[in-house]
């Protein structure tokens, strides 16, 4: 059963989405764990801050099956799928790693771009995992993060998730 790491994001009431994709990830899916909880700017557009975390969590879905699991998630949060690539959201929900799963295909990417060049990922990552590797580079997410550029993107917020 392969270790299943998320990115959660939202920016269109943070708190109660943030909470709900918390619940639901616990309903559902064996050994959770969770980052802290961090803020960062909207990327690519003019919005409100965002508050963004990491989950682990252990499946027995297929990637396809999970992928669209995290959907159902999305869209009964008021996920809409219709705007601009670069807008608002309720809740984003991306699947950074599928055990050491590589996969290129389209849009979809496992490995995820976004775990090395997006502080709003690695951190939570490196916070969550810092001993494990990514699977296209061997390099540990800490050591990642300590190289990392722009670490002061990220602010930790206090947010009960229970």
């Amino acid at each position: 059963m392969p270790r299943v790491y998320v990115s959660i994001g939202s920016n269109v009431e943070r708190e109660t989405h943030i909470r709900a994709a918390v619940r639901a990830i616990r309903e559902r899916y064996a050994n959770p764990a969770f980052s802290a909880v961090y803020q960062s700017k909207a990327e690519g557009f003019d919005g409100d801050d965002f508050y963004n975390l990491v989950a682990a969590f252990d499946t027995d879905q297929t990637i396809e099956a999970l992928r669209g699991a995290l959907t159902a998630i999305e869209m009964s949060n008021g996920r809409l799928r219709d705007g601009p690539r670069y807008g608002p959201r309720t809740l984003d929900i991306d699947i950074l790693l599928y055990g050491n799963l590589v996969r290129h295909r389209g849009k979809f990417d496992v490995p995820r771009s976004e775990i090395r060049d997006r502080a709003y990922v690695l951190g939570p990552l490196a916070e969550l995992a810092p001993q494990e590797r990514h699977p296209e580079t061997g390099e540990r997410f800490v050591d990642l993060w300590r190289n990392f550029a722009n670490r002061a993107e990220l602010r930790e917020v206090q947010l009960k998730l229970d």
